[in-house]
């Protein structure tokens, strides 16, 4: 019974990763920087995929005025440059995206005024617009990155597929904790230095090693022999860190799509890694509570609940890497 319990969630999340890109985070981006008592810089990016740069537009109070905007196709986004012009303070009045309710994506609205703390807010199909605030809280970048950092690592599915497969291959806690820590301190390293510029690879190559990466933990979980510990079991921090600095450049990827605010960088890079690994070892947990749970009460059941769990990911990995690897 639990076997079959645990076939039919890996059959659906096989299905729903499958079907879907490694990193969904796209979020749009809309950003009102003052330029002087009167004059505001609205940047405007808007994914192609999800709705935003179709059917959505920045919604601003009825005492500002655009002007013309200037237009350009940055990648999978488009990104408009909009000179503004507000006849009083926007203090009090409400600022974010109209027609959000029919896409399938959020959105970032960061308002800096002249001479004050940044306000940084998350805008939702829900909640697509937010009140500017005459006092901004200083630490609303560092909730907001937080945030998105833990989704990121629970919606990245190649990422959180080959956490839970390291989580599958070593199944030890004090194991998994070093092999993590390996990871973490990698994938550390190369995403500060992709996003402030000193490092750089293309993404194409690289979200392609990443699966990969999955590919070879799952053939390592197949090939698992009691007695025979196979490279990434004898040396797994070494293995972890490898393919953390590979991570770390897709993790450096999908904050550039969503966007960095220009004056916060530091606080937005550390907030989105911290959100990171509060996300991984969520999924840590999990994973090895589950294991807990079957060598408890259905020990026959763990190593092929383990082995079709490797073969879904494999699979799943495997689709990824032909058609990264393809265009």
């Amino acid at each position: 019974m639990i076997l079959r319990r645990l076939l039919a969630v890996l059959i659906g999340l096989l299905a729903l990763a499958g079907s879907a890109a490694a990193d969904e985070l796209r979020p749009g981006y809309l950003e009102l920087t003052q330029q002087d008592q009167t004059h505001w810089r609205l940047i405007w990016k808007a994914p192609v995929l999800g709705g935003l740069a179709t059917r959505s537009r920045p919604a601003l109070p009825s005492f500002c005025s655009l002007g013309p905007a200037q237009s350009r196709l940055d990648g999978s986004n488009v990104v408009s440059l909009i000179p503004v012009t507000c006849s009083r303070p926007l203090d009090g009045a409400r600022v974010g995206i109209a027609g959000m309710e029919s896409s399938l994506t959020d959105a970032l609205v960061r308002i800096a005024p002249l001479g004050r703390p940044v306000q940084a807010e998350r805008l939702t199909p829900e909640h697509p617009t937010v009140k500017v605030a005459a006092v901004p809280d200083r630490w609303l970048v560092a909730k907001t990155y937080l945030a998105l950092g833990v989704e990121h690592i629970l919606t990245g599915y190649d990422h959180l597929l080959f956490v839970i497969s390291l989580v599958l291959l070593l199944g030890r806690l004090w194991v998994v904790v070093r092999a993590a820590t390996a990871f973490t301190i990698a994938h550390s390293l190369t995403l500060a230095g992709t996003t402030l510029g000193v490092i750089g690879l293309a993404q194409a190559p690289v979200e392609a090693l990443i699966a990969l990466s999955i590919v070879f933990l799952a053939v390592e979980i197949v090939k698992q022999e009691e007695g025979a510990p196979r490279l990434s079991e004898r040396i797994p921090w070494l293995v972890a860190f490898g393919f953390g600095l590979i991570h770390g450049f897709g993790f450096a990827g999908a904050l550039r799509e969503i966007g960095l605010p220009e004056s916060d960088v530091p606080m937005a890079l550390l907030t989105f890694n911290v959100g990171v690994e509060l996300g991984q070892l969520a999924i840590i947990a999990a994973v090895l509570t589950l294991i807990a749970l079957l060598r408890r009460f259905a020990p026959a059941t763990l190593r092929p609940a383990t082995l079709v769990a490797s073969y879904a990911i494999g699979t799943t990995a495997s689709f990824w890497f032909i058609q990264r690897l393809l265009g």
